[in-house]
């Protein structure tokens, strides 16, 4: 009866174990690239969706303008409430998105301009305060172009 495994089936069972580890670990970066995408896609959905509740709240109100601005925090500086609206237009989102200078968050760079880090790759959204429209076609290069048809359709 023997009692340890033998030289060759050590080798064989480290060499299936590689084999196993080279198919899962790209699936397993692939499932997080999407993750990030898709959290990415949720929240462009989540302040459009909130910006036309805005509107119709006004129009019962008489009111047919759009916002003025999404939020009242600072361009470019880590750890503002994005997206929350402000004291003359009301709450925006319930609970807002905090800006971080770092991949799958958002950045406000000017008043009415944001920015996502996808994939190490910024897309630039603009809020566009005559429409209510907030979008990204025509803002950016062509990988961060591709990007923003992933997060908006």
């Amino acid at each position: 009866m023997k009692k340890a495994f033998t030289m060759m089936e050590l080798i064989f069972a480290i060499i299936i174990i590689g084999i196993l580890s080279a198919v899962a670990l790209p699936k397993l970066f692939a499932t997080r690239d999407d993750a990030v995408i898709t959290k990415a896609r949720s929240d462009v959905a989540n302040i459009r969706s909130a910006v036309f509740n805005l509107h119709s709240k006004k129009l019962l109100r008489g009111d047919n303008s759009y916002p003025e601005a999404l939020d009242d925090a600072s361009a470019n500086t880590d750890g503002e409430e994005l997206f929350d609206g402000n004291s003359s237009i009301g709450v925006l989102l319930e609970y807002p998105i905090y800006s971080k200078d770092k991949d799958g968050h958002w950045m406000k760079t000017d008043d009415t301009n944001y920015t996502i880090e996808v994939l190490s790759t910024k897309v630039k959204f603009n809020y566009y305060n005559d429409n209510g429209h907030f979008d990204c076609k025509g803002l950016n290069s062509d990988k961060a172009d591709e990007l923003c048809k992933q997060l908006t359709h």
